[in-house]
């Protein structure tokens, strides 16, 4: 909305109304009339060049060392089996010949039941063992340290890589999803001698 300029008989009525009225603060300097703002000067338009946002940016090295997902650590892993039957076990295609369920168990109790189950199938001859871990649980209360979800899920697989597991154990796939999905592995078992 833009202000309208006083007429000549409204200055003349302020400047009475200001004569007899008692001034606020009798230590500044009057005005004579009240004056609109001034309008400030418009700037000259000028088209910049043309930019690219972080145009000029060096490109920065990864600057937090994450850990890769399990998935993606067990997706990488190279294969160490047939792989023809390794695509038929990632696939659900192979039936597990024997399968533990580790829900509900401490770390000291799933680790002794998995070194005694997987060791036991693989002396029997067996070669494809299901071992289900669950997917974990929620935390209630999100603490300063950061917990990954599921112990057991993490864990077996470092259990299953070293001794005396990994002298049986030929590759560990995480399980399809009709035996279990993220919740489960299946271990492919080498050769008894």
């Amino acid at each position: 909305m833009t202000r309208r300029r006083l007429r000549p008989e409204e200055v003349e009525l302020w400047r009475k109304v200001a004569d007899t009225a008692q001034r606020l603060h009798p230590e500044r300097t009057a005005h004579e009339t009240p004056h609109p703002k001034p309008k400030p000067a418009k700037q000259p338009k000028t088209r910049m060049s043309d930019f690219t946002l972080g145009q000029s940016a060096q490109p920065m090295g990864r600057s937090h060392d994450l850990a890769p997902s399990l998935r993606d650590a067990m997706d990488r892993a190279p294969v160490a089996m047939d792989r023809k039957t390794f695509t038929r076990m990632k696939k659900g295609k192979l039936t597990p010949e024997a399968r533990i369920d580790l829900h509900g168990m401490t770390l000291d109790r799933a680790h002794s039941a998995l070194m005694r189950f997987i060791l036991t199938q693989h002396s029997k001859g067996r070669r494809l063992a299901l071992v289900i871990t669950g997917k974990g649980r929620d935390r209630d209360g999100d603490g300063p340290i950061p917990v990954r979800r599921g112990v057991l899920k993490h864990q077996v697989p470092q259990w299953l890589s070293t001794p005396p597991l990994a002298q049986a154990v030929l590759q560990v796939v995480p399980a399809h999803a009709s035996h279990g999905g993220d919740g489960a592995y299946y271990v492919y078992l080498r050769r008894h001698r």
